[in-house]
């Protein structure tokens, strides 16, 4: 062996290709850890936004509340109109839409927030939003999701979102069901109108299935809302 190469001591060519072939299986073993990390982000994702699953959004919404207490701001958003995108445009311009609006609240959200879609055209949010400066932020949420979306054929697609707020600091409250349901009330209370709409004291006693506002779609069948 060259004296450059020697091992030194006790070590020997032999403990070398020992340590080698052991090296063999935590290679394997580190890209089977990869393999069942990336199934396991496949089942707390949804596979067309990229934005939490129901599940995942909830566990991770509880953890921020439950450490942030009155500075966290819950929505709910709904997508405008969707079912006329659908039928008018197809079902490919529909999930473009519904991804660029996983795109832009996630960019608006920041990297800290939960951020998910709880199914169809709805989704939530959870974030840290400073009292004084959350009017300005949720203006600046219903001006992003009102921007037109492009399509990969260049067509434009004219979009629009309803958003409803709910706050501990308002509300009294830090249970993620509770402030989910105030904010879909406060939500449709505003449908339509272009603007976001912060829960008050009435909107958190709306009737509710289920922990859903009464109404909406889903809450018919028991089990279907969170």
């Amino acid at each position: 062996m060259d004296a450059a190469v020697r091992l030194p001591g006790r070590f020997s060519r032999h403990t070398l290709l020992i340590a080698t072939a052991a090296a063999v299986p935590l290679t394997s073993w580190a890209a089977h850890a990869l393999t069942l990390h990336k199934r396991l982000a496949a089942t707390r994702k949804d596979p067309l936004t990229g934005l939490l699953r129901r599940d995942a959004y909830t566990a991770r919404a509880r953890r921020l509340l439950a450490r942030h207490g009155d500075r966290m701001t819950v929505l709910m958003v709904d997508a405008d109109h969707f079912k006329t995108v659908n039928d008018s445009l197809g079902h490919a311009a529909g999930d473009a839409v519904l991804t660029a609006f996983g795109t832009r609240l996630t960019a608006w959200a920041g990297p800290h927030a939960a951020v998910g879609r709880l199914g169809g055209d709805e989704f939530a949010v959870v974030l840290d939003l400073a009292p004084g400066r959350r009017a300005q932020r949720l203006e600046q949420l219903v001006r992003m999701l009102h921007t037109p979306v492009v399509l990969d054929d260049g067509r434009t697609v004219d979009v629009a979102a309803s958003v409803g707020a709910a706050t501990p600091d308002i509300l009294g409250t830090r249970d993620l069901t509770a402030l989910q349901r105030a904010a879909d009330a406060a939500l449709y209370a505003g449908k339509h109108s272009g603007r976001a709409v912060v829960a008050t004291a009435a909107h958190a006693t709306t009737p509710s299935i289920n922990g859903r506002r009464v109404g909406r779609p889903g809450t018919a069948v028991w089990g279907r809302a969170a």
